[in-house]
């Protein structure tokens, strides 16, 4: 996750399956496609809702803030320690939808455009 100031967004990267060797048990967050427009994502662990970032994805649309969700399958390409960075691809921009629980908030986002169906199965996001 980064907070881009000057252009009033937040941008999420995510990588969808999180190796043991690769990722601690407190960054092995639960993100997922819900389907081609809905998108289950984790933040941070130590992010409430009644946290000033947690209020910022709540109430984006209303301050004037945009959201954009990247994703990669691993962030190691094949999923192995040692190997090539995998690129990350711009699911474009998200809306607030719903949230459950804290630390970690547990967010759905609505895409504005849908997941490419070749996308959905290159990335393993199969619905």
């Amino acid at each position: 996750m980064l907070w881009h100031e000057p252009s009033q967004a937040d941008l999420l990267f995510v990588a969808l399956n999180k190796s043991e060797a690769l990722f601690s048990p407190s960054t092995r967050y639960r993100d997922l496609a819900l389907g081609p427009s809905l998108f289950h994502w984790e933040s941070q662990s130590t992010t409430t809702a009644a946290s000033p970032t947690g209020q910022r994805y709540i109430h984006h649309e209303a301050q004037g803030s945009r959201v954009v969700l990247f994703v990669r399958e691993h962030r190691r390409e094949g999923g192995r320690a040692g190997g090539v960075t995998e690129p990350f691809r711009c699911l474009g921009f998200v809306g607030y939808v719903s949230h459950e629980g804290e630390r970690p908030m547990a967010i759905r986002w609505r895409l504005e455009r849908p997941i490419p169906a070749g996308w959905m199965q290159g990335m393993g996001l199969a619905v």
